[in-house]
């Protein structure tokens, strides 16, 4: 299939015509989080054909955003990781999801949310937002991160001053409206709230997807 181009010079056009086909950004959001397999982005594209999502790698390859690396022995896979360009998208992809956040509304009780997705949550959430102090522990189902130092690291940190369980929508409203009327909080409940007050005022927290 051609690319289709917009053929003007304009820096937004250009970035457009890098990373604006459909799965491309998405291809960019999953490599934020560390160098991934072709398999793995397949599971974690859903909906996305094999054929496309060879397509889209291929052109982003091309356009210099993502390289591939294959892992010494024993492992020895090909793996997918964005260049020092494309890492330049982080903050692009962080501010796009966080202005999508203003009209995504919580997840609908039956969506199906891929292993990880708390952690890459509370991190599109928290970039440059959470107070320095603030530790705080989620806990969803099978899924657990910890906010601690202004950054996100996987399961409950021991030194969390509060832990909050909940299911993914009563995490979006602690998070987004600073309503905790589904959570459990064990621990600090007005630490919570100010993470959610903090969040809110930049100016708004992305929910869980």
């Amino acid at each position: 299939m051609t690319k289709r181009l917009y053929r003007q010079y304009c820096p937004v056009a250009h970035a457009l015509d890098l990373v604006g086909e459909r799965w491309s950004l998405l291809v960019v959001r999953e490599l934020q989080h560390g160098p991934a397999r072709y398999t793995d982005l397949h599971a974690r594209l859903d909906g996305c054909s094999t054929n496309i999502l060879a397509e889209r790698l291929r052109d982003l390859e091309a356009g210099g955003v993502i390289e591939r690396r294959v892992l010494p022995a024993p492992a020895a896979s090909t793996v997918y990781e964005l260049t020092e360009l494309g890492r330049g998208l982080q903050p692009v992809v962080h501010e796009l999801a966080r202005w999508g956040a203003r009209t995504l509304g919580p997840p609908p009780p039956d969506a199906e949310l891929a292993a990880g997705w708390l952690e890459r949550a509370l991190r599109t959430a928290v970039a440059g937002a959470a107070p320095e102090d603030a530790c705080i522990a989620f806990r969803c189902g099978d899924e657990a991160a910890t906010i601690v130092g202004g950054r996100v690291v996987p399961g409950v940190a021991d030194e969390a001053h509060a832990v909050v369980e909940s299911d993914p929508i009563g995490l979006y409203h602690a998070l987004v409206d600073g309503d905790l009327s589904r959570a459990a909080v064990d621990g600090d409940d007005h630490e919570v709230l100010a993470l959610a007050s903090a969040l809110r005022a930049d100016p708004a927290a992305a929910p869980p997807g």
